[in-house]
Parts: C-alpha cells; structure tokens; sequence
C-alpha cells in the first residue's frame, strides 16, 4: 500500500472529520474554504483509497464492557497464520504482529473477569502455536484517540 500525501486541504478536511465524523460536506467546506462539491470529491478520493474510515466508535465502558485488558502472545509456527485466528475472536478489537517480547500483540474488550478468563483460557490458548500470553488489565484509559496523520 502506498502512503497517500495530504496537503493542508486535505489534511484540514480529516481533522474536521475526526473531530466529527458525521459533520456536513457543508460544515466542512465553510470550515476549509472550499466547495461541498470539492469536499465531496475530497472525501471520496480519501474513501477509495482507504486513507479513511468513518466508522462510529462505542464506549465499552458505558455498553456494559468493565475490562480490557493487553494480551501479549508467544508463537511457535507462523505468526501470521495465529494472527489470523486470533482476529476472528469477536472480543479481539486490536491485534498486530509485532517484534521484541511477544509476537503477536492484542487488545480485548470484556464484559467482566470471568468473561477475560473465558475469552484467554478457551479461546486465545487454544489456537495452535499459541505457545504463551501474558495479561496486563487496563486499571483506566487516559487517552485515546483516533487523529492519525493530523497534527
């Protein structure tokens, strides 16, 4: 995938959007000084080539979601192929290969301990060549935030 290059148009239109992903083409364009035709065109170029999702994002917290937690996973075998496996687990919201301590890298959302224990012990341990994790629960967020490539 090659990068995409923004200039200061485009980026001023992804920080509008990222600040509301349901704002106008006309709120945009007033806000960057362009046409809500130009916007438009703008946005759709940035939808084609994947630069951009407009996506809502929940707060698990409030839906009923109490843990989240890091899993750190050990491989033996491909670890493309576990990565895999792994993403298709519905409490697996981030996963990444990764270098240094562990090979794959994940983020679960659960409901409750109990829920964790399910989705780490029958789950994520039973993917073959799954050979180790290590849990880290997240005691509070302090930041996150969704403004990639904005300043």
């Amino acid at each position: 995938m090659q990068p995409v290059t923004l200039d200061s148009t485009g980026l001023a239109i992804l920080r509008e959007l990222q600040e509301d992903g349901r704002r106008s083409y006309t709120a945009i364009a007033a806000a960057v000084g362009l046409s809500e035709a130009a916007v438009r065109q703008r946005v759709k170029a940035l939808l084609d080539t994947g630069s951009l999702q407009i996506v809502a994002v929940a707060d698990p917290l409030t839906l009923g979601f109490g843990v989240m937690a890091s899993v750190g996973v050990t491989v033996d075998g491909d670890s493309r192929a576990v990565a895999d496996a792994l993403s298709a687990i519905d409490e697996v919201d981030y996963c990444v290969l990764t270098t240094g301590r562990f090979d794959v890298q994940l983020e679960l959302v659960c409901r409750d301990n109990e829920h964790l224990l399910s989705v780490i012990n029958d789950r994520i341990r039973t993917v073959e060549c799954v050979r180790d994790t290590e849990t880290s629960m997240y005691l509070r967020v302090h930041k996150q935030t969704y403004t990639y490539g904005t300043p």
